[in-house]
């Protein structure tokens, strides 16, 4: 039977990529102006203050499932009211598609930037704002258009790309696979397999959950290597076993390969590498993916970055990864990371929130640089 246990861990960590929650209705106050609609498959909500600042945040939210449901009009969040209160206009887009939709998010949210600056042609700057799959989004964004953007900040972000992506959840699946060879209630070709794609999450979870329990020697490797507790182990496979999946389906094939990979950390590394599954990737697919995904570090505009404590979906061996990247490619600044803070994944307070903006504002001169005008 499911325990209520692991069944809120898994449905909590998948919500948490989207935090705040979609259905979490702000009040907005009565000095707010607030415009809903649908722009090319997208929904968004954009609100602005009457003391507005003269500066714009772009929100980019996090990972959605695919089949979630979705409000009529997009709403706001007790993170996005609180920028609204502190005097930025903010604008969010609920992406035209679910899923680990980054590629689509950066064009949804460009759109609607373009609209907003049309419509304010008095905007100063222009911030892109992040969490979680959202915090690559908006680097992507800050990449591919830094000529639109003063700076961007990233909250508990996958600042990932594709390629690291799809190779640390292929790692987690094929570790899992080793150690619980035959689980019962999975597929026999494994969680990375099409037929993983189909079973319920709920399943899939209890599945886990019991063959972790059945062997907690292995489970207490596998946690160590994985950065988890050993009670986080089954809702994040299962949410790792969601996206790989969402990583095959947008680039139409397998997208990573692991056929050359030496693994270390897994307690008898040599029996490890000897005894793990191994794949190979569909050349075009890893192209696509690449592609779509690609983050180089190339920054021109300055990147805020902050992460949780205890963080089961972004761990601490995600967090040097983009700024080793920035380093190597030269960026100009270099990101900066605050401290550490919140227990769990996206744990921030509004005014956290506000205040990373806010760090971000004032490490520029009181003179607007005039990026946010150019459509």
């Amino acid at each position: 039977m499911r325990t209520a246990a692991t069944v809120s861990l898994c449905l909590g960590l998948c919500t948490a990529l989207l935090l705040p929650p979609s259905w979490a209705k702000a009040p907005v106050t009565p000095q707010t102006h607030s415009e809903t609609g649908t722009l090319q498959g997208a929904p968004w909500r954009i609100d602005v203050p009457a003391h507005w600042n003269g500066e714009l945040v772009m929100y980019a939210h996090g990972f959605e499932p695919v089949g979630t449901p979705r409000p009529d009009p997009w709403p706001g969040n007790p993170w996005s009211e609180a920028l609204v209160k502190a005097g930025y206009a903010v604008a969010q887009s609920g992406y035209a598609d679910q899923g680990w939709a980054v590629r689509g998010a950066i064009d949804d949210l460009e759109r609607l930037r373009a609209q907003f600056v049309a419509r304010h042609p008095d905007t100063k700057r222009s911030w892109i704002l992040g969490f979680s799959m959202g915090g690559a989004v908006a680097i992507g964004t800050l990449e591919r258009m830094p000529e639109h953007y003063s700076g961007g900040i990233s909250m508990c972000g996958a600042n990932l790309p594709g390629d690291v992506l799809a190779a640390e959840v292929l790692t987690s699946l094929v570790a899992f696979e080793y150690f619980f060879p035959g689980a019962k209630g999975l597929p026999e070709g494994g969680l990375s397999s099409p037929a993983a794609a189909t079973l319920p999450q709920g399943e899939m979870v209890d599945a886990i959950t019991a063959a972790v329990q059945s062997r907690p020697e292995a489970a207490a490797v596998l946690a160590k290597r994985l950065e988890l507790k050993v009670d986080e182990l089954a809702g994040t496979l299962s949410l790792h076993a969601l996206v790989f999946q969402q990583l095959v389906k947008i680039s139409g094939g397998l997208p990573v390969s692991n056929k050359d990979t030496v693994y270390a950390g897994f307690g008898d590394d040599k029996a490890f590498n000897a005894g793990v599954r191994r794949i190979a990737a569909d050349p075009e697919a890893k192209a696509k993916l690449d592609r779509d995904l690609r983050l180089t570090g190339a920054l021109r505009r300055p990147l805020l970055l902050q992460y949780n404590l205890n963080d089961p979906s972004v761990t601490p061996r995600f967090e040097p990864i983009y700024p080793a990247l920035a380093a190597k490619a030269g960026a100009t600044p270099q990101p900066r990371t605050l401290p550490p803070t919140g227990e769990g994944h996206c744990a921030f307070t509004p005014e956290q929130i506000v205040e990373a903006v806010s760090i971000q504002s004032r490490s520029l001169p009181a003179r607007p640089t005039g990026e946010a005008r150019r459509p």
